[in-house]
């Protein structure tokens, strides 16, 4: 990683400069760097993405970079930022599931928009302190405890329900962008699923489901999941009737 200048002000090679408003290519602000970033990680993963390949994205000297963030780290936190702030949650709507049900829908989006940012989405905020996670990361939380506040259900309970409903769909993001097909090509779901070369004997039941693991619709298991996620919530948790 490129290690930030000793003196502000001043480049690599001395000079003093002014990277941040340069003329005819405007301000260099922190949701530029960051927009900068996210495209670097959604073509080439975490493991693409270094401070000098940033600086030459924006096209910028590195220290200006540093001035709006100060290390990857804090890169990689902001990326995860500004993902989950393109996450709403309307905390009036009077039907709890279905709100509930948009909000898995547009995160399972967001997940298909950004497939190699979903691993920040879920380790990052978990390396912060609640009260000093962002704001965008910690009002989804905020705004589903009122929308199942206003439903009826305790404060406990609104949290177990939080907590149950985006751990099914870190779950099932990370499971539905890992469907690797070894043979795309192939139409028996055995070889396609690259099964074959597991002992027989010993996996007989997952040989048996090859047609339904070959047929895989991300879609259609988030809905069959939310349908039992929210019906055992409704029924065992005390709230509304």
């Amino acid at each position: 990683m490129t290690e930030p200048p000793t003196e502000r002000g001043k480049s690599r090679s001395g000079s003093s400069r002014n990277d941040d408003a340069v003329p005819g290519r405007g301000a260099v602000t922190r949701a530029a760097v960051l927009d900068a970033a996210l495209e670097i990680i959604d073509s080439d993963g975490v493991e693409g993405l270094s401070m000098r390949r940033l600086a030459d994205a924006v096209g910028r000297d590195p220290m200006v970079i540093y001035r709006h963030v100060p290390n990857k780290a804090a890169v990689l936190d902001g990326v995860a930022e500004i993902v989950f702030a393109q996450l709403s949650i309307d905390a009036t709507d009077p039907d709890w599931q279905h709100q509930l049900r948009t909000v898995a829908r547009d995160f399972r989006e967001l997940a298909l928009a950004h497939p190699k940012v979903v691993p920040l989405l879920v380790t990052r905020p978990l390396a912060t302190p609640l009260g000093m996670r962002p704001i965008s990361v910690v009002r989804p939380l905020e705004d589903m405890l009122a929308l199942l506040t206003r439903a009826g259900f305790a404060g406990a309970n609104a949290l177990h329900i939080y907590r149950a409903l985006f751990g099914f769909l870190y779950g099932h993001v990370f499971n539905e962008l890992q469907e690797i097909v070894e043979r795309p090509d192939e139409p028996d779901e055995v070889l396609r699923l690259g099964l074959h070369r597991l002992p027989i004997a010993e996996f007989p039941l997952l040989r048996e489901l090859a047609p339904v693991l070959a047929a895989y619709d991300g879609a259609a298991e988030l809905e069959r999941g939310l349908d039992i996620l929210l019906t055992g919530l409704a029924e065992t948790l005390p709230g509304p009737d």
